[in-house]
């Protein structure tokens, strides 16, 4: 069986970034470390870390009981009032905020003070999403869906910046950005994709159409992962979705010649490898 593997499958640069980030701390063993948050959305790299020792955050609530030690500030960032708790709180603040979701907090903050209302195109639950909100001193608004974008108003005349989550559907951007550029407003819009993704999303397409069956590999919290199987599962319907290769259950048959592989940016290559190995060998 012939097997083709995404050359831009695995770790972007800001979770690679960010992952090292925690294991350097791990190195210096000189406080209690914490993360605001799973570093990264990938559930085995998460399970990794707490074994040694590092303590994920999941609350304001929890946040707020740490007086000491290190909290390292997740790769999806987090809103200004973090900072200012973690400042207040005289807790050593590590930041691996992706330097791609930084710049959306410093433009964020920047339109809103030249007069602009923020527009973020993607998941309002997402906490990168939250992050940038949360850099937003006015109210920010959320699209997610072509059918929000139908029904987002202002008054007309007002101004508007649309920025996008890093990790958004390029093709439903552009076309969430051509609805709303419609409706009258004094726009302006900064495609914030960050560019590997951009990347990935292009491959997994082209090899996604060329395959018989194609696998996706990825935490289940996985925003770009999730992007990535629907976008592969357009074109080819036999698409899997896995984290690991416990999850892998590929029916072959006569069919099936070429398999495709993919994965989100949160997938360690030991992952990807080890699905690439069982597929070439077990068929």
């Amino acid at each position: 069986m012939e097997v083709k593997l995404a050359k831009t499958a695995g770790f972007c640069f800001g979770v690679q970034r960010a992952v090292n980030t925690v294991y350097e701390q791990l190195e210096q063993k000189e406080d209690r470390i914490y993360t605001y948050g799973p570093i990264v959305h990938n559930e085995m790299v998460v399970r990794d870390l707490e074994e040694k020792g590092v303590q994920v955050l999941n609350s304001r609530e929890e946040l707020e009981k740490v007086t000491e030690g290190t909290v390292i500030i997740r790769a999806h960032g987090v809103g200004k009032e973090v900072y200012d708790l973690l400042e207040r709180q005289g807790v050593n603040l590590v930041d691996a905020t992706c330097p791609f979701v930084k710049k959306i907090h410093r433009i964020a903050r920047r339109e809103e003070q030249n007069g602009r209302h923020i527009l973020i195109v993607g998941n309002a639950k997402h906490p990168e999403v939250e992050g940038i909100r949360g850099w937003c001193e006015k109210v920010s608004y959320v699209v997610e869906s072509v059918e929000e974008a139908q029904n987002f108003t202002l008054p007309e005349g007002e101004k508007l910046c649309i920025v996008s989550q890093t990790t958004f559907n390029y093709n439903k951007f552009e076309d969430i950005v051509e609805i709303i550029s419609k409706k009258g407003y004094d726009i302006i819009v900064l495609n914030t994709i960050c560019s590997a993704t951009e990347e990935r999303q292009a491959e997994a397409r082209e090899i996604a159409s060329d395959v018989d069956a194609m696998i996706v590999i990825g935490g289940r919290h996985s925003s770009n992962t999730q992007k990535l199987f629907e976008i592969c599962k357009k074109e080819c319907e036999n698409t899997y979705y896995i984290q690991s290769l416990d999850d892998l259950d590929l029916k072959t048959s006569q069919s099936i010649r070429c398999v495709g592989i993919t994965a989100g940016a949160s997938t360690p290559n030991k992952i990807i490898e080890e699905v690439q190995k069982h597929v070439r060998i077990k068929f």
